[in-house]
Formats: structure tokens, C-alpha cells, sequence
């Protein structure tokens, strides 16, 4: 990609473009967020300088300032990001340390006591159906 490739420096476009990328937009969405068309998107991208007026439609719709936008250092997010990433998940690498907030095997117990009241409203239910039926013969 040739937005990675090239320092940012002072180049407002590149750095819309990365933070369009992070945010996980495309430049048909905020095409459509700004009232603009997607070529006009990748022209901001584009441009080393960008309106005022634009820059700030374009931080608004990616949800971030305009001196967020003018001040961003790919190197100092990535920083920001490794050391404050906490995941609560069950992936491999985090499988380690998941502490749930709950007691699993009360959970397991709890879903085994809702499977036999369950089972039982079935049978309960079969039974009243085969009453029905000895009842519609009897007539």
C-alpha cells in the first residue's frame, strides 16, 4: 500500500487516509457521511493540504478533531495501542489469562436445571395432548 510505504510528515491527505483506515471505513462511506463521491475522497487523500472547511467535515465524520487529523503519528497510535490493549476474550493468546466474572459451574448447573424444566413442560405437554386424543375418541 503506498500510504504505509511514505512518511506522513505534513501530508493532511495520507493522514486522513490512515485514520479513515483505522476507524475501518471506506472512502465510499465517508464519501456518503461528508456529501461528497468517492473520488473526491481519494482526491482529499491525495492533496498534502486540505480546506479547513473540508478538514473539519472529514473529522467530524471520522469522529475525530481536526488537530487529531493534523497532529497524527502512525508510530505514537501504534505505541498507544500496544500498551493499553486488554482483551477480554478467549482467543489463543488470551486463553490464559480469562478470569470470567461468573462461577462456570454454577452457569453449567444453571443450564442443566433450565433443560429439565424444560423437558419437563415437553412431557407435561405430550401428556395433555394424548389426553385430548383419548378424550376425542371417547365421543
Amino acid at each position: 500500500m503506498e500510504t504505509a510505504t511514505k512518511p506522513l510528515s505534513n501530508h493532511i491527505g495520507r493522514k486522513i487516509s490512515r485514520v479513515r483506515e483505522l476507524r475501518g471505513m471506506k472512502q465510499e462511506a465517508l464519501a456518503l457521511e461528508i456529501g461528497v463521491s468517492q473520488q473526491t475522497i481519494s482526491e482529499i487523500e491525495r492533496s498534502e493540504t486540505v480546506k479547513d472547511e473540508t478538514l473539519e467535515k472529514v473529522a467530524k465524520a471520522l469522529g475525530v478533531s481536526v488537530e487529531g487529523i493534523k497532529n497524527f503519528n502512525e508510530e505514537a497510535v501504534l505505541n498507544i495501542i500496544s500498551n493499553t490493549f486488554t482483551s477480554n476474550d478467549t482467543s489463543t493468546l488470551n486463553a490464559i489469562n480469562f478470569q470470567p466474572n461468573f462461577n462456570p459451574i454454577e452457569k453449567i448447573v444453571q443450564l442443566y436445571d433450565e433443560k429439565i424444566a424444560l423437558l419437563e413442560r415437553l412431557l407435561q405437554s405430550e401428556r395433555e395432548k394424548v389426553e385430548l386424543l383419548k378424550n376425542s375418541k371417547g365421543e
